[in-house]
């Protein structure tokens, strides 16, 4: 017992040290030790071990206020690599962009694939060239049109998806971690990590894409709500959303539709703000709708509600955000 609350100790001291050479990227040990609040002779200690590990590296020797002159280290942010692929539909054909991001989330390799129809083997093919090309990849990121419930694809909208053991299969393939997120809780979590949202505040995303249900993320306290399952967000459940999604909705057929889920949702949840993605409409005449139903159809309290046409970039964002996150040791695995 006492050998082990000794090396939980030794790790949550590391991942300090980690913690505070990611935000600092350089930095000296005694700099190191006054930020951690760790001795210098603890710091010595875990600078070595993660050197031997490749976490860190020596950088440059610097003047040091007329004492002996300080090496400095530096973080090593392709230690760790993810590899992170999001999928959606483009022109009828399914678009597959796989990147290759560092520790500071840096892009350090894009590219995208057009499949007629989603086939696995191709998929597992780009994945395993990424994966012999940068072999400090550790974790594989998923971003869907879809939610995955016990690691298989239920709710979707694209049929070569449904029953896909997605999790299972890639895990079996290749030998790493998986992590699965829907688009709209990816997009929503790339938005509200790119506005530094505030931890208190709840913002919800709906998305409305052109052939397709909408769909919803929500942010509530700094974290996604996912509900029973990880259903929460699935809106074209909604009675007020039961329409032709997959045809072509006139554009006041399509308002209507889309105003009343809003009221719904704020009914609900009353969040501070709803990010819209569509483009089925053009933002004069959305805004135009919004104002005339919030005229007849008064609500407890009007969440800020605003248009943007940044849903591909925030997904990705986010799902660099959350696969990331994966490769954070939590204090719950330290134990």
């Amino acid at each position: 017992m006492k050998n082990a609350n000794a090396n939980l100790m030794k790790e949550i001291n590391l991942n300090n040290v980690r913690q505070v050479m990611k935000r600092m990227e350089t930095a000296t040990k005694p700099q190191l030790a006054a930020l951690t609040k760790l001795s210098v002779v603890t710091v010595n200690s875990l600078v070595k071990e993660l050197q031997d590990r490749g976490e860190m590296v020596e950088d440059e020797i610097v003047p040091s206020n007329g004492g002996r002159p300080a090496l400095t280290y530096r973080y090593n942010f392709d230690y760790s690599l993810a590899l992170v692929l999001y999928m959606r539909e483009k022109e009828g054909q399914e678009q597959i962009t796989a990147s290759v991001v560092n520790l500071e989330d840096r892009v350090l390799f894009k590219e995208e694939l057009v499949m007629p129809v989603f086939e696995r083997q191709g998929f597992y093919e780009v994945m395993e060239r990424l994966l012999e090309a940068y072999p400090s990849i550790k974790v594989i990121g998923m971003g869907i049109p879809g939610q995955a419930v016990n690691g298989i694809v239920t709710v979707t909208g694209h049929r070569e998806l449904t029953g896909y053991r997605m999790i299972e299969e890639i895990e079996s393939q290749f030998g790493l971690p998986v992590v699965v997120e829907n688009d709209m809780n990816a997009a929503i979590s790339g938005y509200c990590a790119k506005q530094a949202a505030d931890e208190e505040s709840c913002t919800v995303g709906i998305y409305f894409p052109a052939q397709y249900p909408p769909g919803m993320g929500i942010y509530l306290d700094g974290k996604i709500m996912r509900g029973k399952q990880g259903m929460a967000g699935e809106i074209s459940f909604l009675p007020t959303a039961m329409l032709d999604w997959h045809g072509k909705l006139a554009p006041e057929v399509f308002l209507a539709g889309a105003c009343r889920i809003i009221q719904s949702v704020n009914a609900v949840l009353a969040p501070d703000k709803v990010v819209i993605y569509q483009d089925r409409v053009g933002a004069t005449v959305w805004e135009s709708a919004w104002k005339a139903f919030l005229r007849q159809t008064p609500m407890a309290a009007n969440p800020e509600v605003v248009q943007l046409d940044t849903f591909q970039e925030d997904f990705e964002a986010g799902m660099r955000w959350l696969t990331l996150k994966a490769l954070e040791p939590s204090l719950l695995e330290l134990r």
